[in-house]
Parts: structure tokens; C-alpha cells; sequence
């Protein structure tokens, strides 16, 4: 029987999630996801389900410790979460004996890997990461993979880096079939972000009151009196993003893969709204989308006097181009690179 895989999984946003099931239900290999609350529902394998190792509800990559080694992100001390899950990852790779693991994404998980023996593709997200952790993780790695176009990737990336990285593209839902527009606003909040503020919402409806405003994701706020404006509808949290992009004239998101990657594949226009992220991450995509004429794009949410002019600016767009940076069927072609090199790593550990 042929040695499985291991995959990683990030526990911030849903977008890593989605992408190792994508990938992952398409592996010839027997494909273990390892990481804290992963759904069972629809997983390509076997779980490994491993302890939280946060310090607080929130994570930012970063413990801040002066102490810490210069290849590391995040090494709290005296923090069990951490002990326990990285003993069992050990364990499981000293059990099961994998060919590879995905990392997507751990630096220390990925060098936990490569001291264990264990050959790694880490993912590489956008954003400057030139930093000594990052730099090392990539160095330790058989190849990186990065899950957006070359065209989004940061001007500060060495050139050892890029040539290392297999350009995956965006690894989202394919496309549905479009239908008709609208003219209906579609508001995207993701699970990794901080969701959308009511009065916020409400201003934004007020401002283009002839535009319904569809919102999708947590929404968080009192709800004004005497109720909210009529073009204004709150979905919730929904499971079918792009059935629910297909209509609209525009969709207003973070710089976040999943968005990007299902705006992209439907070619909607896009107003871009990146949130903070470490590294740059959504920011500089976000740029990189407005410099390539793909999305008009504005640092935090827009005052209510801004709204008219960012939507007119934004349905001016050619949505040709932020359709032309989506490939078809990625989520296939990244999981046939990864058997091929799984087969080449099996094959030369046997001789």
C-alpha cells in the first residue's frame, strides 16, 4: 500500500479548510487532516483532531516573546495546547510514516516536519513574508505552493522563493453558472475576520437606497429603529457563497483567498475591502488587484458619503479581468503535482 499524506490545516478562517478538502478529496493517496476543529463532514480522510494552542481567542501568528528563536512565529512557553499538539503530530508521523506533509499553514509545524524526516510542500500565502521564520520554512520545504496567481505575488519576493513555488492559483468553488445580474450589492464577510457592523450596513443601504444590499457572514450590532432600510438583507452564515454571488453587480469582500478566489471564478467586479492581516496578506493582494485593474479597492470600511463614488468606480470595471486570473479545475491540477511528487518521493525512499 502506498504511504499517505498528512495536510495540515490552519485554524484561522475558513479558507484553509476549504482548500485542503478541495485538494485533498482528489489525492490518489489516503489524505489525513490534521488540525483543531476540522469538520468531519465531507473530509477527504481521516482527522486528526489536535488541541488549541492559542494564548486568547484571537491569534495573530505571533507570541511577541523577546526570548523566542529567530526561525520561529509563535513558541509560547509553558503553554500545554502547544506541547500536546506538536507531540502528536509527532506521534502520528512516527505511526503512520507519511511520504509528505502539507503545511498550510505552520512555520513550526512545517520544521517540526523536516526534523522528523518528513519531506513538506508549504503553503505560501500572499503578502511579504521575507521574514527569517518564513524564509526558513520555505528553505526547509520540497516546494511551496502558492494558492493565487503569480501576477498577486509581492515584488519582495526572492527570486530562489519564486522559483521554488508551484502557482496553484486560486483553489475556490468552480464556478456556477452566472444567470443573470441584478444590479443587487453582495456584501462578503469571511469567518477569519471580525464580521460586519450593523450601523455600518445600514448607512451603506442608506447611501444607494435604489441598489438592494445582499449580506453574507456574521453581522454583529443593535438593529436601528424603527427597522432597517427595505434594500437592506442579512443572510447569516451561508454555505453556497457563489449561488449567492451569481446575481450581483458588484461584490463588496476582504482581500481574503476565498472571496477573491469565488469573485474571480465567477468574474464579478469587485470592490475590495482588505482587513489587517499579518505580513500584508490582504492589503498587498488587494493592491496588486487594483494595479492590474481587477478590483477598485479601499482601506477600511468607506464613510457613508463614500459609497456612491467607490460603487460607481467599481461597476466601471472590466469584470474580464479579474476573471482571466482564475484557472479552471485548480484544485485537480494541484492534487495531480502533488501525487506526482509524492510518487517521486515513495518511489526514491524504496530504492
Amino acid at each position: 500500500m502506498s504511504r499517505g499524506i498528512g495536510y495540515y490545516v490552519h485554524h484561522q478562517g475558513a479558507g484553509h479548510a476549504e482548500r485542503a478538502r478541495r485538494i485533498g478529496e482528489r489525492l490518489t493517496r489516503r489524505c489525513t487532516l490534521i488540525g483543531t476543529g476540522l469538520d468531519q463532514v465531507g473530509a477527504p480522510g481521516p482527522i486528526l483532531d489536535l488541541p488549541d494552542d492559542r494564548m486568547t481567542d484571537a491569534f495573530d501568528g505571533t507570541d511577541g516573546a523577546a526570548e523566542r528563536p529567530a526561525c520561529l512565529h509563535y513558541a509560547p512557553l509553558d503553554h500545554a495546547g502547544v506541547r500536546t499538539r506538536m507531540a502528536e503530530i509527532a506521534a502520528w508521523i512516527a505511526r503512520t510514516d507519511p511520504v509528505l506533509m502539507i503545511v498550510d499553514v505552520s512555520v513550526e509545524v512545517a520544521l517540526l516536519a523536516r526534523l522528523l524526516s518528513v519531506p513538506t510542500l508549504t503553503v505560501r500565502l500572499a503578502g511579504t513574508r521575507t521574514d527569517t521564520p518564513h524564509l526558513e520554512a520555505f528553505r526547509a520545504a520540497t516546494r511551496l505552493i502558492a494558492p493565487f496567481p503569480e501576477a498577486l505575488d509581492s515584488d519582495a519576493t526572492p527570486d530562489w522563493v519564486r522559483s521554488k513555488t508551484l502557482y496553484a492559483g486560486f483553489v475556490g468553488a468552480p464556478a456556477v453558472s452566472d444567470g443573470a445580474e441584478d444590479g443587487r450589492i453582495v456584501v462578503v464577510f469571511g469567518r477569519g475576520g471580525e464580521g460586519g457592523r450593523l450601523d455600518d450596513l445600514v448607512a451603506a443601504a442608506r447611501a444607494l437606497p435604489e441598489r438592494p444590499w445582499h449580506v453574507l457572514g456574521p453581522v454583529h450590532g443593535p438593529t436601528p429603529r424603527p427597522a432597517l432600510p427595505p434594500n437592506l438583507h442579512l443572510h447569516g452564515w451561508v454555505e453556497d457563497v457563489a449561488r449567492h454571488l451569481a446575481p450581483a453587480a458588484l461584490v463588496i469582500g476582504g482581500g481574503g483567498d476565498g472571496v477573491v478566489a469565488a469573485v474571480a471564478s465567477l468574474g464579478k467586479r469587485f470592490l475590495c475591502l482588505p482587513e489587517p492581516r499579518p505580513f500584508g496578506e490582504q492589503t498587498e493582494k488587494a493592491a496588486a488587484l487594483a494595479r492590474l485593474g481587477a478590483a477598485v479597492t479601499h482601506e477600511g470600511w468607506p464613510e457613508a458619503r463614500s459609497w456612491p463614488d467607490l460603487v460607481a468606480r467599481a461597476l466601471a470595471l472590466d469584470p474580464a479581468i479579474i476573471r482571466a486570473l482564475a484557472r479552471p479545475d485548480t484544485a485537480r491540477r494541484v492534487a495531480v503535482e502533488i501525487d506526482a511528487i509524492a510518487d517521486r518521493l515513495d518511489g526514491r525512499a524504496r530504492r
